[in-house]
């Protein structure tokens, strides 16, 4: 018995030493980066952050391919507050930030709330969003979209 935990922790000590620092290093580096994520902290920068809030931003409507459904969506555009980095923020167009509303999977019903999706350029940090969900209407048939 001591001799099989002897050979346990003493045969191929170095390479079990280095298996355990780097599974060490690899947690640690998992463990801040989730942190750091769910945390929302800004990238490395000592610079202050300004915000800004663009209007009238249209929310653009995603579907497959194959789903040629015409949706109503309500209210057609949103307003985003948007914080970074002052020159970050003072070259930042109304072009450069995409509201999304994503469709697909989404089987067909008469009236739903969906959740829009906002993606920023880099640098760039989503506040808030107004609304942050649309309503959806799927016209039934025989009825013409407006």
């Amino acid at each position: 018995m001591i001799k099989f935990l002897r050979n346990l922790f003493l045969e191929d000590f170095w390479l079990k030493l280095f298996s355990f620092a780097l599974a060490g290093l690899i947690w640690f580096t998992v463990n801040i980066a989730i942190n750091r994520e769910s945390a929302g902290a800004p990238a490395l920068s000592l610079a202050p952050t300004r915000e800004l809030t663009l209007s009238d931003l249209p929310v653009v409507v995603l579907s497959s391919a194959e789903d040629v459904r015409t949706v109503r969506v309500n209210p057609k555009t949103v307003d985003v507050t948007v914080q970074g980095e002052p020159n970050l923020i003072r070259e930042l167009r109304p072009r450069d930030i995409r509201v999304l509303l994503d469709l697909t999977g989404i089987p067909a019903a008469h009236d739903m709330r969906v959740r829009v999706e906002v993606i920023l350029p880099a640098g760039v940090k989503q506040v808030h969003v107004l609304p942050e969900e649309v309503q959806v209407t799927f016209p039934r048939s025989g009825e013409a979209p407006q």
